[in-house]
Parts: structure tokens; sequence; C-alpha cells
């Protein structure tokens, strides 16, 4: 079984920053492809930032710039560096992560709990 744990989360003033942070644990050989979504009420959860096994990148044009993922592989760890944050990145943060399970080398999607980032003043 694979879990993951988000933190980092909380309130922020308008062009602040901060760091969220996802924790992988339980049996799993690595990390295939990581992910941050955001979600808020009324609306579908929309893909924040991507990256790839060999650390590709990808972002939403809404946060190009100024979000910057990135991922651990010794740790299981992968995090969302927000800057400048906005208003509208108010949101519940969720990690996805495409696990690669010890033995059978079979592919496991796992979603994390989420973690709330407010912006305001």
């Amino acid at each position: 079984q694979v879990q993951l744990v988000e933190s980092g989360g909380g309130l922020v003033q308008p062009g602040g920053s901060l760091r969220l942070s996802c924790a992988a644990s339980g049996s799993i050989f690595t990390i295939n492809r990581a992910a941050w979504y955001r979600q808020t009420p009324g609306k579908q959860r929309e893909l924040v930032a991507q990256i790839s096994r060999g650390e590709i990148t990808r972002y939403a044009d809404s946060v190009k710039g100024r979000f910057t993922i990135s991922r651990d592989n010794a740790k299981n760890m992968v995090y969302l560096q927000m800057d400048s944050l906005k208003p509208e990145d108010t949101a519940a943060y969720y990690c996805n992560v495409e696990a690669i399970l010890p033995t059978t080398y079979m592919f496991l999607e796992v979603w994390g709990q989420g973690t709330l980032v407010t912006v305001s003043s």
C-alpha cells in the first residue's frame, strides 16, 4: 500500500510564498511521474504542475514563472514552491503520484488528502 501526505499549506498574503511537500510512503520501488493539482468549491480539479521521472516539467499557464515543482527520488518526496502568490491561487492542493511497485513493477496512481492554501490580505 502506498500513502501520500501533503504539508505546507496555510494562509499567506498576496505576493508571498509557500512550499508544499508531499511524502510518499509504503511499498514503493520508485515514483514515476508526480503532479500537483488544485481544486476550489464548485470547480473541477485542475493540473497545476507535473514532473516526469526524467524531471521534465510542465505547468499550467496560470502559474508559469511563479511555481516550481521538484522531486527528491531518494526520499520519495515531491515539492511545489509557490512564489508571488495571488488570491486566485487559493484552493485545496493535491499531490498525485504514479508509483512503481517493487517486485511486480506495476504502476499505481495515488492521491493525497489535500492541503489548503489561502492567499488573502
